[in-house]
């Protein structure tokens, strides 16, 4: 709508007192907008836009701005995740460093390699690579932790130099202590290695449930073949996994596998709001109306079956570059880990199938503004908050 301060009272009174993202522009369209987000939008360009007087040091734009553009939300992530989108259409080379996004840390398979590793990074290759990514983990410390206790359980490198095995080579400590099968001085053969490192692999594919599914076989073997000792060393050994997989978030998964279905309240009376993630990329808004529809026949579909229809109608996620899919994380990473947070979000199984039973009860949740059931907390939807993360 236009603004002038002539007609201000008018413009105010017809703004909506609700959650919104807004951009002010001048008469100038070379100049830079005023893009934020509010939770009262009448409220806020009232202290913007209004006559505060000539000895008045707050931010006024009075008699600058000419054009107010805005778009109510239902949820601060729905108001972060379009400000994000306005920002980046407005400010391409800054609207990182305004919204302070911290990119989400991530466990790094360098597949790519000739004797693949692993490390943390939170920077993603091209997205044609063959390199795998786990998380987002909350910060650089957990990625860390988990990576490091995770590889204590197999035998695949923790050096960071290219390789080139050489028998006269003297190996490193992991090697010595016979918790690195050594290709750098041919300790193993190339077969082997590949070996170990497609176990590794299927660990973090599986979150952990590959190999707890081995050492349960291993240790079922030697207590029928009367070994005993062997069976109660196996017994410890998943003893020791069961903490490390119990401080895995749901959130993390295989990057190209990090699929769910976000529900968000809405700003719309009788409805909530759903976002798509593929594959790390956010998708949406859409809106979905909670009261039943009554289809031609006069029949009334499931819930269930329209939530379906939704999530059918959003556009298809289409990355240009993986700075797109470094942005979306980030900013899925800054939602998950905050100590309080609104909605709630459910992730696909690794075969890709969405638990759309779960998803109509998080909607009944999410709707009438109940935190998730107790069910959904022990899944891992309840994780230790983001350090320095806003409540």
């Amino acid at each position: 709508m236009a603004f002038s301060p002539e007609n201000d009272a008018d413009i105010f009174s017809s703004l909506p007192a609700a959650p919104a993202v807004f951009l002010l522009r001048g008469e100038d369209e070379a100049t830079e907008p005023y893009v934020s987000k509010t939770a009262n939008l009448r409220r806020r360009l009232v202290r913007l836009l209004g006559d505060s007087g000539d000895r008045t040091k707050k931010l006024n734009l009075r008699n600058r701005a000419r054009w107010i553009e805005f778009t109510t939300t239902g949820s601060d992530f729905e108001s972060g995740f379009l400000l994000y989108r306005v920002l980046r259409s407005a400010f391409p080379k800054t609207y990182s460093r305004r919204l302070r996004l911290r990119f989400a840390p991530f466990v790094k398979m360098h597949l790519d390699n000739p004797y693949p590793r692993a490390s943390i990074t939170t920077r993603i290759g091209k997205l044609s690579a063959q390199s795998a990514y786990y998380g987002p983990f909350p910060s650089r410390v957990a990625a860390e932790k988990f990576a490091n206790d995770s590889l204590d359980f197999f035998k695949m490198r923790r050096c960071v130099d290219d390789l080139h095995p050489d028998p006269a080579f003297p190996g490193c400590i992991y090697s010595e202590m016979k918790m690195c099968l050594a290709p750098c001085f041919k300790g193993c053969s190339d077969e082997e290695y590949r070996a170990e490192v497609v176990r590794v692999q299927t660990f973090f594919d599986s979150a952990g449930a590959s190999l707890e599914r081995e050492l349960s076989a291993q240790r079922e073997q030697a207590s029928a073949n009367l070994e005993f000792e062997n069976a109660a060393a196996i017994h410890a050994r998943i003893e020791k996994l069961k903490p490390l997989l119990a401080q895995l978030p749901d959130v993390v998964h295989r990057l190209d596998r990090l699929n769910g279905i976000m529900v968000q309240p809405s700003n719309e009376p009788e409805a909530v709001t759903l976002f798509r993630v593929d594959a790390g990329l956010i998708v949406g808004p859409a809106e979905f109306s909670v009261a039943q529809q009554i289809v031609s026949g006069g029949k009334t579909p499931s819930m269930e079956a329209r939530i379906q229809d939704a999530i059918a109608d959003l556009p298809p996620s289409t990355a240009k570059s993986a700075m797109d899919v470094m942005d979306h994380v980030a900013i899925l990473k800054r939602w998950y880990y905050r100590s309080s947070r609104v909605g709630e979000i459910f992730f696909a199984d690794d075969n890709g199938v969405l638990p759309f039973r779960r998803i109509v009860r998080g909607v009944s949740r999410v709707y009438r503004g109940e935190k998730p059931d107790a069910a959904a907390e022990n899944s891992g939807q309840g994780t230790t908050p983001e350090p320095g993360a806003a409540s």
